[in-house]
Order: C-alpha cells, then sequence, then structure tokens
C-alpha cells in the first residue's frame, strides 16, 4: 500500500492524520513522487557527518509530508524534530521554511 492511500483511508476513518505516525513498513517501502524543498543548516562544514537542523517537503500523491529538525535546537542535536502531512502544498512549504528561520 502506498502513503497516499493509507493516509486517505485514515481520513476516511474520521483519524486526524496532520500527525500521525506512518507504519514501518509504509515509510521505508515508498519513494516520494516529488521533492518540493530541502534546506539544511550546516555551519559546520560539508563533511560534518552528524546531526544538523533540516526541513524538507516530498509530495506523496495528493498528500504533502513536510518533516525536519527545528533550527533552535542547535547543530549535532537530534531534539525538536516535527513533521506534518497535509494536502495544502502552501502550509507544508510555509512549515517547512518557518522551522528553519
Amino acid at each position: 500500500m502506498n502513503i497516499s492511500t493509507w493516509l486517505d483511508r485514515k481520513t476516511a476513518q474520521k483519524i486526524d492524520v496532520s500527525h500521525i505516525e506512518l507504519p514501518a513498513d509504509i515509510s521505508y517501502d515508498n519513494d516520494p513522487d516529488e521533492m518540493l524543498f530541502f534546506e539544511e543548516y550546516k555551519p559546520c562544514g560539508f563533511f560534518c557527518s552528524k546531526n544538523h537542523p533540516f526541513a524538507t517537503v516530498e509530495r506523496f500523491g495528493r498528500w504533502y509530508y513536510s518533516r525536519g529538525q527545528d533550527k533552535k535546537a542547535g547543530i549535532h542535536s537530534s531534539e525538536m524534530k516535527w513533521h506534518l502531512f497535509t494536502k495544502d502544498k502552501d502550509l507544508a512549504l510555509q512549515t517547512a521554511k518557518s522551522h528553519m528561520e
């Protein structure tokens, strides 16, 4: 089953999917149809392999998946991770960009 179909079924069951966690078998077996936005805050250099704040927006069918790690968490932190599922492209992009300010 793909992510879009799974989200549609949950919505039909009257479940709020905006912050739902995907089952592992669905999240790892589906590639996005499109990557709309990606930004990473990496002041320590290109070759640093530690955690850095980032934001991305990917499209799965009619759904947009906005996710990342808030810039306020600081570099090399694993805290303040967030995600949002929405059918509103502008909301997904605005949310991702706001977490990188």
